[in-house]
């Protein structure tokens, strides 16, 4: 397992002047060690193994989390989605499970699958905003009816060993906020850690965040809390948990249009290991150059022609958008990838256009 370990002088420089706290080095959930504590946030069509291992590779994540899984699903043997969802590689531990149902007995039996796959952590969505979820009383849409969470709380507990956490919104709307008296709940029923997107179910992804909530849940359970929202860059992450004495710090939407997220936040607290190198600067944390940019698109393009990944031009094509943000003449690659016929195309226009601009040889591509 990596270590982190703080520099003799912690390497700051690009923080907010003043700042009172960084985030965690270790958290501990249960006998899972997380380090730093940092998490990749479940995403529905993005956190497949690919993009996983993809951020593994950068450095600086502590747990990633797979896509959020039916529990139904799961139990279905015909269901090939799900157990895609499910399929990951010894090098991502430590990696959590995300599941969703309204069931108890499912959802315990679903759980007793996630640890038998080896899943480090299983864990309950408890925020998804789809109206397709929420119609079937999963994700946010439990959240009006507490008695329930309880019983799903209890039957999961019951039925593994490894950590069991949940993740929620605060509530369904600004009138029905819920965050506390749920993370009661969840450390009465025995669950290791909560985590809080800091939004209701009709924000969906709107307006700010309210890491306020994220502190009164602090406030109120001893078992370690994870805020969620609104974090964009290191200085995001530092404050949060200045402002909410949270003990780790989750990254959704951030994360594909910058993978290195993780990696800059590490490099700005002043924790290095073999996959968080000391920043090229000295001090701070790293900007990705366009050489960086060019590696970066090509080997995730390649990772997903090399797993075979269904419809990986989709993907690619999904992920062209967030990849080439800010790249000098992006607009084009773009257009010249969305007109591409197959993924080796894709691939192939990738490394013409950067090829191009930047030169085989200077980026060390042969």
């Amino acid at each position: 397992m990596r270590k982190y370990f703080p520099t003799p002088v912690p390497l700051v420089a690009d923080t907010p002047a003043g700042i009172g706290a960084a985030v965690p080095a270790v958290l501990r959930i249960g006998n899972v060690e997380i380090s730093p504590a940092t998490v990749l946030a479940p995403m529905a069509g993005v956190t497949d193994t690919v993009f996983r291992r993809f951020i593994r590779n950068l450095g600086g994540c502590g747990l990633i989390m797979t896509e959020f899984t039916s529990a139904d699903g799961v139990l279905r043997s015909k269901d090939k989605k799900a157990k895609r969802y499910l399929h990951f590689y010894e090098d991502e531990h430590p990696i959590s499970a995300q599941l969703f149902g309204s069931n108890p007995e499912v959802m315990a039996e679903a759980a007793k699958m996630v640890e038998g796959l080896g899943f480090d952590l299983v864990d309950l969505n408890l925020g998804c905003p789809a109206k397709k979820v929420v119609k079937c009383n999963g994700g946010s849409g439990l959240l009006r009816d507490l008695p329930a969470i309880g019983k799903i709380f209890e039957a999961v507990r019951a039925a593994v060993t490894i950590p069991f956490t949940v993740k929620f919104r605060a509530g369904w709307s600004d009138e029905e906020i819920v965050c506390v008296e749920l993370a009661r709940m969840a450390e009465n029923c025995g669950l290791a850690a909560v985590a809080l997107h800091a939004r209701t179910r009709e924000q969906g992804y709107s307006g700010n965040a309210r890491w306020d909530w994220i502190a009164a849940v602090k406030d109120a359970v001893k078992i370690p809390v994870i805020g969620n929202g609104d974090v964009r860059t290191p200085q995001d992450a530092n404050a949060m948990v200045e402002q909410t004495r949270c003990d780790a710090v989750m990254i959704g939407r951030t994360a594909p249009a910058n993978p290195w997220i993780f990696r800059q936040i590490a490099q700005s607290c002043g924790y290095y290991a073999a996959d968080v190198p000391i920043p090229s600067a000295g001090h701070g944390y790293d900007q990705p150059s366009e050489a960086d940019r060019y590696q970066m698109i090509r080997t995730y393009f390649a990772m997903l022609i090399e797993e075979g990944f269904p419809d990986a031009e989709g993907k690619m094509k999904q992920f062209a958008s967030w990849f080439t943000h800010g790249v000098p003449g992006g607009a084009g690659l773009r257009k010249a990838i969305y007109e591409s016929k197959s993924a080796p195309e894709i691939l192939s226009r990738v490394e013409e256009f950067f090829e191009a601009r930047l030169g085989a040889v200077a980026i060390g591509v042969r």
